[in-house]
């Protein structure tokens, strides 16, 4: 089993570069209303869906329909908050990621009635792996929708660390996740920066979900079964740092994938689980959070 090292690495890098997508929504969600928001997994199932239909009922290019995604799930995420949550946030962060979490079981099951259960397919052409040969290392099998899955989530990270920080709107959700009082004294609309906050972060688990999805298939479990390891993701790296959730990320997807070297893989999801208690043990802000005074 230890010769399967550097594939388990591979997979893992690739893998935590799709889960630091949904892990950075997660975390800009916290950093600006701060409560931990768990809809978070019925909107990367939404995402899922609404790529699914943009790619194969409208015949859509897949990086089109990874817009689509994004769009449909930020607006969902907009639109339930306002509904369900906006009202539940005068009664504390604890009250409201409860109600996040009833949130998620209606939208799942709405998304169930809608879809069924069966699991779907995006129109993507099915390629061979590619096989590098690492030399003393082995030869290693790469998918290749794993590399294009990669390669839209690392474009997705770059414009949103150029919109935080070069254009106006992203230095104003910076402002208010820093200092709310001090951002409101200075004229800024904390209503507006909460929804495009909510925008942006459930748009990038819509993203997400439909990256995770079309590495595997879309179903109405597909945010639920990665939720864990988003929570994990940004709790490790510090709840409310973008960056941190992005470390966190490649922590969580490295370990789950190296973690079949002496566990059964029904039980990688408890590596999330672990992996919170040793970082929070010992950083009890995350890797790149900031410490406690």
């Amino acid at each position: 089993m230890s010769g399967d090292v550097p594939q388990l690495l591979i997979n893992g890098l690739l893998a935590g570069t799709q889960l630091a997508v949904p892990a950075i929504g997660f975390t800009t969600i916290f950093a600006v209303l701060r409560f931990p928001s768990f809809a978070i997994a019925s909107h990367a199932t939404i995402g899922a869906y609404a790529g699914y239909l943009a790619n194969v009922w409208l015949g859509l290019p897949a990086g089109v329909a990874l817009l689509a995604a994004f769009v449909v799930a930020g607006l969902f995420g907009v639109a339930s908050d306002e509904i369900a949550l906006r009202r539940l946030r005068t009664s504390g962060p604890l009250t409201v990621a409860i109600a996040s979490v009833a949130l998620t079981i209606v939208l799942e099951n709405l998304v169930r009635f809608g879809f069924g259960n069966d699991q779907r397919g995006y129109a993507v052409a099915v390629l061979r792996d590619w096989r590098v040969d690492l030399g003393v290392f082995g030869m290693v099998r790469i998918g290749p929708q794993q590399v294009h899955n990669a390669g839209a989530a690392l474009v997705a990270m770059g414009v949103l660390f150029v919109f935080l920080g070069f254009t106006r709107t992203g230095k104003m959700m910076r402002a208010v996740a820093d200092n709310p009082m001090l951002a409101s004294l200075k004229g800024i609309n904390a209503d507006r920066v909460a929804q495009l906050a909510n925008f942006i972060g459930m748009g990038l688990a819509g993203f997400g979900g439909m990256l995770v999805a079309m590495d595997t298939a879309v179903d109405p479990l597909t945010g639920f079964r990665v939720m864990l390891s988003i929570f994990a993701a940004a709790v490790v790296g510090g709840l409310g740092s973008i960056p941190g959730a992005v470390l966190g990320a490649f922590v969580v997807g490295v370990g789950e994938e190296l973690s079949i070297v002496v566990l059964d893989p029904t039980y990688r999801t408890a590596v999330g689980f672990l992996a919170i208690l040793v970082v929070l043990s010992f950083r009890p802000r995350g890797l790149l959070g900031e410490r406690a005074v």
